[in-house]
């Protein structure tokens, strides 16, 4: 599968609507398209799942390592994958655009906001792309997109300046229905608030598909030995995972890798699902906060409750911890009762708490560690846990906040509730999967 990476100056620049474009552009012309995401996100991948039709792959070599990333990327289907980067092209302490290109060996596309600029669009161009080797990575910058950007002679301005290195892809012009309304964790997902496909087709008009292609055609595909991420033994083993508006953040490669070993039953905690015979019970990160009063009233937490104090594995993932707490007051001060499996109350804040790539080591064996293993992955949430003080906690804080700023991963029961976010590729459902046939 030949690749592209469509990369920003900073944040905030259109990568997401250049994105949707280019995946648009290209279905339309006739080729399968794959979308990606640099980094840890789950929002982005959501509004390139409404246009692609499939989920979106995370690409990320903090949470997955070079061989897992590569192994995620080659997991995908398609002619064309196309990557969204994270931030500005070089931004990131531990992951960046940057650096994902380099070891997936596949050209950059820059998107460029143009809104107030012309021949300086061709300056930052060059800038980007000769910077490259001052950063000692081995990108190619081969195009841009004009952001913002109108056409006539503020087109041909800009393009008029590029270096001969550099091409002019096209440009995307203002246009208010490309704006996706944003809330405390980002962009509204793409189920919720998707950006209208007409607008999506006119700004793919205005963009040169033809040269996108054939400047993902020059990536030379890198190879993946085959290892033991690709060895599964598939068992009876059957895994409720809570899969609502409540309960949206989970990779897909998370999904596939416990489809790869179990059985999965969705349930919806928000609709009160009755929870069904399983071995174990998943629930991923989202927006717990929004849904109070639902979760307060839902007899799915408090079957939960039930099975946890039965023995049954929960595995809850930052919205996921706050579920399976004993409250959950929000940033309006209403208070919520929660699944009450961890001794802990959480709160919600007008500001994150925090954001960053983490690194934990598990200090006793738990439900997805066992003692001595490092994992690596992400934490970014607005809300706070104050546990009990005999609380036990699965996971000492190498870097990033956790629950207490040491610590992570609550235990109770055989039931653990993290605020940090793991990849499949670290290991941690393998050893959540084996937990749960025990």
């Amino acid at each position: 599968m030949k690749g592209v990476v469509i990369a920003g100056t900073s944040s905030s620049v259109g990568k997401t609507v250049a994105t949707l474009a280019v995946l648009r552009g290209l279905q339309t012309a006739g080729y399968a398209v794959q979308p990606a995401k640099g980094g840890p996100d789950f929002i982005d991948p959501s509004h390139h799942e409404a246009i692609a039709g499939k989920p979106s792959r995370t690409l990320d070599p903090w949470l997955q390592d070079r061989d897992g990333m590569l192994h995620n990327y080659h997991r995908g289907t398609g002619d064309i994958c196309v990557i969204e980067g994270m931030m500005g092209l070089y931004d990131g302490t531990k992951a960046s655009t940057a650096l994902i290109a380099d070891q997936l060996n596949l050209p950059v596309i820059l998107v460029i906001d143009a809104s107030a600029g012309m021949e300086s669009v061709a300056a930052t161009a060059l800038g980007f792309q000769r910077y490259a080797e001052h950063a000692n990575r081995d990108i190619t910058v081969a195009g841009i997109i004009a952001q913002r950007a109108h056409g006539g002679r503020h087109e041909a301005g800009i393009r008029d300046a590029l270096p001969d290195d550099i091409a002019y892809i096209g440009r995307i012009g203002p246009d208010t229905a490309l704006e996706i309304p944003d809330r405390h964790l980002g962009l509204h997902l793409g189920s919720e608030n998707p950006v209208p496909t007409d607008a999506i087709d006119n700004a793919a008009e205005t963009i040169d598909i033809d040269s996108i292609a054939e400047i993902a055609a020059t990536a030379p595909i890198t190879p993946i030995s085959k290892s033991s991420k690709e060895r599964t033994q598939r068992t009876n083993t059957r895994i409720a995972v809570a899969s609502d508006q409540a309960f949206c953040f989970r990779y897909p490669a998370t999904i596939e890798k416990i489809k790869d070993q179990a059985e999965i039953i969705p349930i919806s905690p928000i609709a009160s699902d009755p929870l069904p015979d399983c071995d174990g019970i998943y629930l991923p990160g989202g927006y717990p906060e929004r849904f109070g009063a639902e979760l307060q009233a839902s007899d799915t937490l408090a079957e939960i409750s039930d099975r946890a104090a039965d023995g049954i594995p929960v595995y809850g993932e930052c919205g996921g911890l706050m579920a399976l707490a004993e409250s959950l007051t929000t940033a309006d001060n209403e208070t919520y009762s929660m699944a009450g499996v961890l001794p802990a109350t959480v709160t919600m804040h007008d500001r994150y708490q925090a954001l960053d790539h983490i690194e934990v080591t598990a200090a006793v064996d738990g439900p997805t560690a066992t003692t001595g293993t490092t994992y690596r992955g992400h934490e970014f949430h607005y809300s706070s846990a104050d546990t009990a003080s005999d609380a036990t906690f699965g996971f000492t804080m190498d870097r990033g906040t956790g629950i207490d700023g040491t610590h992570d991963g609550l235990l109770e029961y055989n039931s653990v509730g993290t605020y940090a976010h793991l990849h499949p590729e670290t290991g941690a459902f393998d050893r959540f999967l084996s937990y749960c046939t025990q």
